[in-house]
């Protein structure tokens, strides 16, 4: 078996892609989007119609309204490919309102109701800060799946968890480049800080009996990937996929519910305050997050005028 089959025995493939015609091969279980993937998907002509026809179609709503049709499209396309979960994001310019989080995400879901994609095929993704895991709480108990995105520490992870969220999704990739660029060190196999700390989430959820998924997400490279197998989901690009798809050195399994048992953690009660100052402590948790979601808000702000552009053609 190559790398892919093998990582499969262990860990449930999600790919992380707008380009929804590159999954079919790698026969991913999930799949994930964010606003930077729809971006990038509906400036090649392959997509464009997509953007075409939700501008056309609805007309008559805001610019926000047709957005919310076009990421509902891109869901539904992928659905068609895979036997699992699409998770569509939130408008990261909410990431600091909860009524507002909680109104996108029954929208959304509407939205896919509506078109006959029933609301257990959808995670509605959101930024995990205090405000969106509170947006978490309020969704799940209406039955609506969510994804927790932009985590970077322990204690967001937690706070997800508490909040009962379906799943989160550790940014390893992210964590690795600041690590990198603050000490300008190379890192590699399991000293990689953006590893580790996927590793320290998921043996805490296991070891205290959690029920929230931990889907490592933001890779760099496919040791990132092998150091964990055994995660429950791992979301990867196309290219990385690839990757995998062509070597067939041996995988071994890194992590497992029994391994979980015996690390050395301890079970932490968050209020707001302290979940507060423990990100603050964590400087680079905190910078990550703020330009996580200025990023995702620049692309979101882009879209908006791709949509305006086509309206007023």
């Amino acid at each position: 078996m190559n790398q892919l089959e093998q990582l499969k025995q262990f860990t449930t493939i999600v790919a992380d892609t707008g380009d929804f015609q590159s999954i079919a091969s790698f026969a991913p279980q999930d799949a994930t989007t964010n606003p930077s993937l729809i971006l990038k998907a509906v400036q090649k002509d392959t997509y464009r119609h997509l953007l075409e026809q939700a501008v056309r179609d609805h007309a008559d709503k805001s610019t926000a309204g047709i957005v919310d049709h076009l990421l509902v499209a891109f869901g539904g396309e992928i659905l068609k490919l895979i036997p699992g979960r699409v998770s569509t994001e939130t408008d990261a310019r909410l990431s600091f309102d909860t009524p507002g989080i909680v109104a996108k995400g029954r929208h959304l879901i509407a939205l896919y109701e509506a078109a006959g994609i029933p609301r257990e095929r959808v995670l509605i993704k959101i930024a995990s800060t205090w405000e969106g895991i509170r947006a978490a709480d309020i969704l799940e108990r209406d039955q609506i799946r969510c994804n927790m995105t932009l985590l970077f520490s322990l204690p967001q992870a937690i706070a997800c968890a508490d909040a009962g969220a379906r799943l989160i999704s550790p940014f390893v990739g992210r964590i690795y480049d600041w690590y990198k660029k603050s000490t300008g060190l190379e890192y590699s196999g399991a000293d990689d800080p953006g590893v580790q700390s996927v590793k320290r989430i998921y043996n805490y959820y296991r070891k205290f009996g959690y029920a929230t998924e931990v889907m490592g997400a933001s890779f760099r490279n496919t040791s990132q990937i092998l150091e964990l197998a055994g995660c429950d989901l791992l979301t990867i690009s196309p290219e990385l996929l690839q990757k995998l798809a062509d070597s067939s050195a041996t995988v071994e399994r890194q992590l497992s519910p029994a391994l979980a048992q015996a690390a050395d953690l301890h079970q932490l009660t968050l209020d707001e305050n302290a979940f507060r100052l423990m990100c603050n402590d964590d400087a680079m948790a905190t910078e990550k997050l703020a330009e996580g979601i200025r990023a995702f808000c620049a692309d979101s702000v882009k879209l908006d005028g791709m949509v305006e552009a086509l309206r007023n053609a």
